[in-house]
Protein backbone atom coordinates (compact mmCIF):
# COMPACT_ATOMS: atom_id res chain seq x y z
CA UNK A 1 0.00 0.00 0.00
CA UNK A 2 1.23 3.52 -0.76
CA UNK A 3 2.63 5.69 2.00
CA UNK A 4 0.24 7.76 4.06
CA UNK A 5 -2.50 5.08 3.99
CA UNK A 6 -5.04 4.78 6.80
CA UNK A 7 -7.58 2.16 7.66
CA UNK A 8 -10.71 2.61 9.71
CA UNK A 9 -13.33 0.00 10.57
CA UNK A 10 -16.65 0.67 12.28
CA UNK A 11 -19.57 -1.47 13.40
CA UNK A 12 -22.56 0.82 13.06
CA UNK A 13 -25.56 0.27 15.31
CA UNK A 14 -26.62 3.78 16.26
CA UNK A 15 -29.45 4.07 18.79
CA UNK A 16 -31.31 6.48 16.55
CA UNK A 17 -31.14 6.37 12.80
CA UNK A 18 -33.38 7.23 9.82
CA UNK A 19 -35.89 4.67 8.62
CA UNK A 20 -37.81 4.06 5.42
CA UNK A 21 -41.43 5.15 5.25
CA UNK A 22 -44.29 2.59 5.30
CA UNK A 23 -45.08 3.61 1.70
CA UNK A 24 -41.56 2.70 0.61
CA UNK A 25 -41.66 -0.68 2.36
CA UNK A 26 -45.04 -1.45 0.83
CA UNK A 27 -43.74 -0.47 -2.62
CA UNK A 28 -40.78 -2.87 -2.37
CA UNK A 29 -42.96 -5.76 -1.19
CA UNK A 30 -45.57 -5.22 -3.91
CA UNK A 31 -43.23 -5.51 -6.91
CA UNK A 32 -44.01 -8.63 -8.94
CA UNK A 33 -41.96 -10.75 -11.32
CA UNK A 34 -43.84 -9.51 -14.38
CA UNK A 35 -42.95 -5.91 -13.51
CA UNK A 36 -39.29 -6.80 -13.06
CA UNK A 37 -39.21 -8.56 -16.43
CA UNK A 38 -40.27 -5.30 -18.08
CA UNK A 39 -37.26 -3.58 -16.45
CA UNK A 40 -34.79 -5.90 -18.17
CA UNK A 41 -33.42 -3.90 -21.08
CA UNK A 42 -30.38 -1.82 -22.05
CA UNK A 43 -30.30 1.89 -22.82
CA UNK A 44 -27.76 4.49 -23.83
CA UNK A 45 -27.73 8.29 -23.46
CA UNK A 46 -25.29 11.03 -24.44
CA UNK A 47 -23.69 13.48 -22.02
CA UNK A 48 -24.27 17.06 -23.21
CA UNK A 49 -23.07 20.43 -21.96
CA UNK A 50 -25.25 23.52 -21.53
CA UNK A 51 -24.34 24.44 -25.13
CA UNK A 52 -25.33 20.91 -26.30
CA UNK A 53 -21.72 19.90 -26.94
CA UNK A 54 -21.21 16.14 -26.68
CA UNK A 55 -19.13 15.27 -23.61
CA UNK A 56 -19.50 11.52 -23.16
CA UNK A 57 -22.00 8.72 -22.69
CA UNK A 58 -24.21 6.97 -20.15
CA UNK A 59 -25.27 3.32 -20.41
CA UNK A 60 -27.41 1.12 -18.18
CA UNK A 61 -28.57 -2.47 -18.48
CA UNK A 62 -30.57 -4.97 -16.41
CA UNK A 63 -30.66 -8.70 -17.05
CA UNK A 64 -31.66 -11.85 -15.21
CA UNK A 65 -28.94 -14.03 -13.67
CA UNK A 66 -28.06 -16.11 -10.61
CA UNK A 67 -26.03 -15.08 -7.59
CA UNK A 68 -23.64 -17.57 -6.02
CA UNK A 69 -24.23 -18.07 -2.31
CA UNK A 70 -23.34 -20.51 0.44
CA UNK A 71 -26.65 -22.37 0.28
CA UNK A 72 -27.39 -25.47 -1.80
CA UNK A 73 -28.73 -23.41 -4.71
CA UNK A 74 -27.78 -20.12 -6.32
CA UNK A 75 -30.26 -17.27 -5.90
CA UNK A 76 -32.10 -15.90 -8.89
CA UNK A 77 -31.54 -12.15 -9.13
CA UNK A 78 -30.96 -9.21 -11.48
CA UNK A 79 -27.56 -8.12 -12.75
CA UNK A 80 -27.31 -4.33 -13.09
CA UNK A 81 -24.59 -2.49 -15.04
CA UNK A 82 -24.38 1.33 -15.03
CA UNK A 83 -21.53 3.24 -16.63
CA UNK A 84 -20.94 6.94 -17.37
CA UNK A 85 -17.92 8.73 -18.82
CA UNK A 86 -17.56 12.45 -19.54
CA UNK A 87 -14.89 15.05 -20.16
CA UNK A 88 -15.79 18.38 -18.55
CA UNK A 89 -13.37 21.30 -19.02
CA UNK A 90 -10.75 18.80 -20.26
CA UNK A 91 -11.10 16.78 -17.04
CA UNK A 92 -12.06 13.11 -17.59
CA UNK A 93 -14.45 11.70 -15.01
CA UNK A 94 -16.84 8.82 -14.73
CA UNK A 95 -18.24 5.95 -12.74
CA UNK A 96 -19.08 2.27 -13.16
CA UNK A 97 -21.49 0.14 -11.12
CA UNK A 98 -21.94 -3.63 -11.21
CA UNK A 99 -24.46 -5.10 -8.78
CA UNK A 100 -26.63 -8.09 -8.00
CA UNK A 101 -30.15 -7.16 -6.87
CA UNK A 102 -32.62 -9.69 -5.50
CA UNK A 103 -36.15 -10.02 -6.84
CA UNK A 104 -37.27 -8.17 -3.68
CA UNK A 105 -35.05 -5.19 -4.69
CA UNK A 106 -32.53 -5.99 -1.95
CA UNK A 107 -28.86 -5.37 -2.73
CA UNK A 108 -26.87 -8.60 -2.53
CA UNK A 109 -23.57 -7.15 -3.73
CA UNK A 110 -22.42 -3.94 -5.45
CA UNK A 111 -19.13 -2.64 -6.83
CA UNK A 112 -18.99 1.14 -7.40
CA UNK A 113 -15.95 2.77 -9.02
CA UNK A 114 -15.66 6.57 -9.41
CA UNK A 115 -12.75 8.59 -10.80
CA UNK A 116 -11.70 12.13 -11.66
CA UNK A 117 -8.41 12.67 -13.53
CA UNK A 118 -7.03 16.13 -12.88
CA UNK A 119 -3.68 17.24 -14.24
CA UNK A 120 -1.07 16.16 -11.74
CA UNK A 121 -3.74 15.08 -9.29
CA UNK A 122 -6.28 12.27 -9.59
CA UNK A 123 -9.04 10.96 -7.39
CA UNK A 124 -10.13 7.33 -7.47
CA UNK A 125 -12.83 5.87 -5.22
CA UNK A 126 -13.87 2.21 -5.04
CA UNK A 127 -16.77 1.13 -2.82
CA UNK A 128 -17.83 -2.45 -2.29
CA UNK A 129 -20.87 -3.65 -0.35
CA UNK A 130 -21.94 -7.24 0.21
CA UNK A 131 -24.28 -9.20 2.42
CA UNK A 132 -22.37 -11.41 4.82
CA UNK A 133 -24.57 -13.41 7.13
CA UNK A 134 -26.80 -10.97 8.99
CA UNK A 135 -24.60 -7.96 8.14
CA UNK A 136 -24.17 -5.60 5.20
CA UNK A 137 -20.38 -5.16 4.97
CA UNK A 138 -19.19 -1.99 3.21
CA UNK A 139 -15.58 -1.20 2.38
CA UNK A 140 -14.11 1.78 0.53
CA UNK A 141 -10.68 2.65 -0.85
CA UNK A 142 -10.00 6.29 -1.79
CA UNK A 143 -6.80 7.07 -3.69
CA UNK A 144 -5.98 10.77 -3.94
CA UNK A 145 -2.64 11.32 -5.58
CA UNK A 146 -0.21 9.19 -3.56
CA UNK A 147 -2.46 9.07 -0.50
CA UNK A 148 -4.61 6.00 0.10
CA UNK A 149 -7.39 6.01 2.63
CA UNK A 150 -9.40 2.90 3.53
CA UNK A 151 -12.47 2.62 5.69
CA UNK A 152 -15.18 0.08 6.32
CA UNK A 153 -18.56 -0.13 7.97
CA UNK A 154 -21.01 -2.86 8.76
CA UNK A 155 -24.76 -2.53 9.27
CA UNK A 156 -27.07 -5.10 10.76
CA UNK A 157 -29.60 -6.19 8.11
CA UNK A 158 -32.43 -5.72 10.60
CA UNK A 159 -31.69 -1.98 10.48
CA UNK A 160 -31.84 -1.82 6.66
CA UNK A 161 -35.45 -2.42 5.58
CA UNK A 162 -36.14 -0.19 2.60
CA UNK A 163 -32.44 0.24 1.77
CA UNK A 164 -31.69 1.40 -1.79
CA UNK A 165 -28.26 1.25 -3.44
CA UNK A 166 -27.30 3.06 -6.64
CA UNK A 167 -28.06 -0.09 -8.64
CA UNK A 168 -31.45 -0.81 -7.06
CA UNK A 169 -32.28 2.87 -7.57
CA UNK A 170 -32.24 2.25 -11.33
CA UNK A 171 -34.83 -0.50 -10.94
CA UNK A 172 -37.01 1.61 -8.67
CA UNK A 173 -36.97 4.48 -11.15
CA UNK A 174 -37.95 2.20 -14.03
CA UNK A 175 -40.78 0.77 -11.93
CA UNK A 176 -42.02 4.21 -10.83
CA UNK A 177 -42.12 5.36 -14.47
CA UNK A 178 -44.99 2.90 -14.99
CA UNK A 179 -46.90 3.83 -11.81
CA UNK A 180 -48.40 6.69 -9.89
CA UNK A 181 -45.73 7.73 -7.40
CA UNK A 182 -47.05 7.49 -3.82
CA UNK A 183 -46.65 10.35 -1.38
CA UNK A 184 -43.92 10.08 1.28
CA UNK A 185 -41.87 7.60 -0.73
CA UNK A 186 -38.75 7.67 1.47
CA UNK A 187 -36.12 4.93 1.30
CA UNK A 188 -32.80 4.44 3.07
CA UNK A 189 -29.46 4.93 1.31
CA UNK A 190 -25.84 5.87 2.04
CA UNK A 191 -24.38 9.36 1.86
CA UNK A 192 -20.79 10.26 0.87
CA UNK A 193 -19.53 9.24 4.32
CA UNK A 194 -21.28 5.83 4.20
CA UNK A 195 -23.84 6.97 6.77
CA UNK A 196 -27.50 6.05 6.48
CA UNK A 197 -29.80 8.82 5.29
CA UNK A 198 -33.15 9.31 3.56
CA UNK A 199 -33.54 8.96 -0.22
CA UNK A 200 -36.87 10.37 -1.42
CA UNK A 201 -38.73 10.27 -4.74
CA UNK A 202 -41.15 12.94 -5.91
CA UNK A 203 -43.38 13.24 -8.98
CA UNK A 204 -42.41 16.05 -11.40
CA UNK A 205 -45.36 15.55 -13.71
CA UNK A 206 -45.22 15.25 -17.49
CA UNK A 207 -43.69 17.44 -20.15
CA UNK A 208 -42.91 17.18 -23.88
CA UNK A 209 -39.40 16.24 -25.01
CA UNK A 210 -37.87 16.10 -28.48
CA UNK A 211 -36.31 12.71 -29.24
CA UNK A 212 -34.84 12.59 -32.70
CA UNK A 213 -37.57 14.04 -34.89
CA UNK A 214 -40.43 13.10 -32.58
CA UNK A 215 -41.90 15.04 -29.68
CA UNK A 216 -43.12 12.69 -26.98
CA UNK A 217 -44.62 13.03 -23.51
CA UNK A 218 -42.20 12.06 -20.74
CA UNK A 219 -42.75 11.58 -17.01
CA UNK A 220 -40.46 13.28 -14.49
CA UNK A 221 -39.18 11.89 -11.18
CA UNK A 222 -37.00 13.78 -8.70
CA UNK A 223 -34.65 11.79 -6.52
CA UNK A 224 -33.05 13.47 -3.51
CA UNK A 225 -30.49 12.20 -1.00
CA UNK A 226 -31.00 14.13 2.23
CA UNK A 227 -27.49 14.08 3.63
CA UNK A 228 -26.62 16.37 6.54
CA UNK A 229 -23.39 17.43 4.83
CA UNK A 230 -24.25 17.73 1.14
CA UNK A 231 -27.82 17.07 -0.10
CA UNK A 232 -27.91 15.88 -3.72
CA UNK A 233 -30.85 16.04 -6.12
CA UNK A 234 -31.40 14.48 -9.55
CA UNK A 235 -34.18 15.15 -12.01
CA UNK A 236 -35.00 12.29 -14.38
CA UNK A 237 -37.54 11.90 -17.16
CA UNK A 238 -38.82 8.60 -18.54
CA UNK A 239 -40.87 7.14 -21.34
CA UNK A 240 -43.98 5.20 -20.22
CA UNK A 241 -42.09 1.87 -20.36
CA UNK A 242 -39.25 3.03 -18.10
CA UNK A 243 -36.65 4.10 -20.68
CA UNK A 244 -34.66 7.06 -19.39
CA UNK A 245 -34.85 10.12 -21.67
CA UNK A 246 -32.92 12.70 -19.62
CA UNK A 247 -30.95 12.81 -16.38
CA UNK A 248 -29.38 15.82 -14.68
CA UNK A 249 -27.91 16.40 -11.25
CA UNK A 250 -29.11 19.76 -9.99
CA UNK A 251 -26.19 22.19 -10.20
CA UNK A 252 -24.19 20.09 -12.67
CA UNK A 253 -23.30 21.44 -16.14
CA UNK A 254 -23.77 17.97 -17.65
CA UNK A 255 -27.10 16.54 -18.83
CA UNK A 256 -27.68 12.99 -20.04
CA UNK A 257 -30.16 12.81 -22.92
CA UNK A 258 -31.45 10.16 -25.25
CA UNK A 259 -30.82 10.80 -28.96
CA UNK A 260 -33.14 8.37 -30.69
CA UNK A 261 -36.42 6.70 -29.90
CA UNK A 262 -35.91 3.21 -28.38
CA UNK A 263 -38.06 0.16 -28.94
CA UNK A 264 -40.59 0.29 -26.12
CA UNK A 265 -40.99 -2.77 -23.91
CA UNK A 266 -44.57 -3.83 -23.41
CA UNK A 267 -46.17 -6.67 -21.42
CA UNK A 268 -46.36 -9.88 -23.38
CA UNK A 269 -49.91 -10.88 -24.16
CA UNK A 270 -50.52 -14.59 -24.12
CA UNK A 271 -52.13 -15.92 -27.26
CA UNK A 272 -55.59 -17.36 -26.56
CA UNK A 273 -55.66 -21.12 -26.49
CA UNK A 274 -57.14 -22.53 -29.71
CA UNK A 275 -60.58 -24.04 -29.39
CA UNK A 276 -61.15 -27.13 -31.51
CA UNK A 277 -64.73 -28.07 -32.23
CA UNK A 278 -65.51 -31.69 -31.51
CA UNK A 279 -66.70 -33.45 -34.64
CA UNK A 280 -67.82 -37.07 -34.90
CA UNK A 281 -65.28 -39.21 -36.71
CA UNK A 282 -66.97 -41.19 -39.45
CA UNK A 283 -63.99 -43.44 -39.96
CA UNK A 284 -65.92 -45.82 -42.17
CA UNK A 285 -66.05 -43.06 -44.79
CA UNK A 286 -62.27 -42.86 -44.94
CA UNK A 287 -60.88 -45.56 -47.19
CA UNK A 288 -57.51 -45.73 -45.44
CA UNK A 289 -59.01 -46.01 -41.92
CA UNK A 290 -61.58 -48.56 -43.03
CA UNK A 291 -58.89 -50.62 -44.74
CA UNK A 292 -56.79 -50.55 -41.55
CA UNK A 293 -59.85 -51.65 -39.54
CA UNK A 294 -60.48 -54.65 -41.79
CA UNK A 295 -56.83 -55.68 -41.70
CA UNK A 296 -56.73 -55.45 -37.89
CA UNK A 297 -60.02 -57.36 -37.59
CA UNK A 298 -58.75 -60.22 -39.75
CA UNK A 299 -55.48 -60.23 -37.81
CA UNK A 300 -57.29 -60.58 -34.46
CA UNK A 301 -59.64 -63.29 -35.75
CA UNK A 302 -56.74 -65.29 -37.07
CA UNK A 303 -54.83 -64.88 -33.81
CA UNK A 304 -57.83 -65.97 -31.72
CA UNK A 305 -58.53 -68.99 -33.89
CA UNK A 306 -54.89 -70.04 -33.67
CA UNK A 307 -55.01 -69.80 -29.88
CA UNK A 308 -58.21 -71.86 -29.69
CA UNK A 309 -56.69 -74.57 -31.93
CA UNK A 310 -53.63 -74.75 -29.67
CA UNK A 311 -55.83 -74.97 -26.51
CA UNK A 312 -58.79 -77.32 -27.22
CA UNK A 313 -59.48 -77.55 -23.46
CA UNK A 314 -61.06 -74.10 -23.66
CA UNK A 315 -64.13 -75.42 -25.48
CA UNK A 316 -64.63 -78.11 -22.85
CA UNK A 317 -64.16 -75.60 -20.04
CA UNK A 318 -66.66 -73.15 -21.51
CA UNK A 319 -69.11 -75.99 -22.23
CA UNK A 320 -68.98 -77.11 -18.59
CA UNK A 321 -69.54 -73.56 -17.41
CA UNK A 322 -72.59 -73.07 -19.65
CA UNK A 323 -74.03 -76.40 -18.54
CA UNK A 324 -73.75 -75.64 -14.81
CA UNK A 325 -75.03 -72.10 -15.38
CA UNK A 326 -78.19 -73.38 -17.04
CA UNK A 327 -78.66 -76.03 -14.40
CA UNK A 328 -78.33 -73.71 -11.41
CA UNK A 329 -79.80 -70.57 -13.01
CA UNK A 330 -78.30 -68.22 -10.37
CA UNK A 331 -79.59 -64.69 -9.91
CA UNK A 332 -76.04 -63.30 -9.84
CA UNK A 333 -74.36 -64.65 -12.96
CA UNK A 334 -71.15 -62.66 -12.42
CA UNK A 335 -70.56 -64.01 -8.91
CA UNK A 336 -71.39 -67.53 -10.12
CA UNK A 337 -68.82 -67.20 -12.90
CA UNK A 338 -66.21 -65.90 -10.45
CA UNK A 339 -66.73 -68.90 -8.17
CA UNK A 340 -66.68 -71.35 -11.06
CA UNK A 341 -63.36 -70.24 -12.45
CA UNK A 342 -61.94 -69.66 -8.98
CA UNK A 343 -62.12 -73.39 -8.36
CA UNK A 344 -59.44 -73.92 -11.01
CA UNK A 345 -56.93 -71.77 -9.13
CA UNK A 346 -54.19 -73.75 -7.36
CA UNK A 347 -53.80 -70.92 -4.83
CA UNK A 348 -57.31 -71.35 -3.43
CA UNK A 349 -58.36 -73.80 -0.72
CA UNK A 350 -60.84 -76.51 -1.57
CA UNK A 351 -64.44 -75.59 -0.71
CA UNK A 352 -67.97 -76.27 -1.80
CA UNK A 353 -68.36 -75.48 -5.46
CA UNK A 354 -71.08 -73.10 -6.66
CA UNK A 355 -72.13 -72.22 -3.14
CA UNK A 356 -73.49 -68.89 -4.41
CA UNK A 357 -76.52 -70.73 -5.71
CA UNK A 358 -77.40 -72.01 -2.23
CA UNK A 359 -75.77 -69.71 0.36
CA UNK A 360 -74.56 -66.14 0.56
CA UNK A 361 -71.40 -65.42 -1.46
CA UNK A 362 -68.21 -63.79 -0.11
CA UNK A 363 -68.06 -61.89 -3.38
CA UNK A 364 -71.19 -59.92 -2.40
CA UNK A 365 -71.43 -57.13 0.15
CA UNK A 366 -74.32 -58.28 2.32
CA UNK A 367 -74.37 -54.99 4.23
CA UNK A 368 -75.88 -53.21 1.28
Amino acid sequence: MASGGTTKVEICEPPEQPSASPEALEFMSSVGLDELRLCQFSESLQSLSDSFAELGSFTASVQSTYYEQDGPEDQQCLLVHISSQSTVDDVPCGSAITAYISLQLETLEQHHHEFVKLKGHSLDKKTHMRRQGDQMAISRVITEGQQVHQDAKSYDLTSLPGFVSEASNLLIMRLLARKTIPQNLDFLTLDADLNLCICSYRDLGCQPQLIGKDTVEVHGIERAIHSDDLPITWQCYFLPDGHLTSLVQVGSPVTMKITQMPILSEPEEEDPKPVFEKKPLNWEEFAQLYSQFLERKEELLSDHETYLRRHPELKALLGDFMQFLLLRKPEDVVTFAAEFFRSFSSAQERSETFRSSVISSPFRDESK
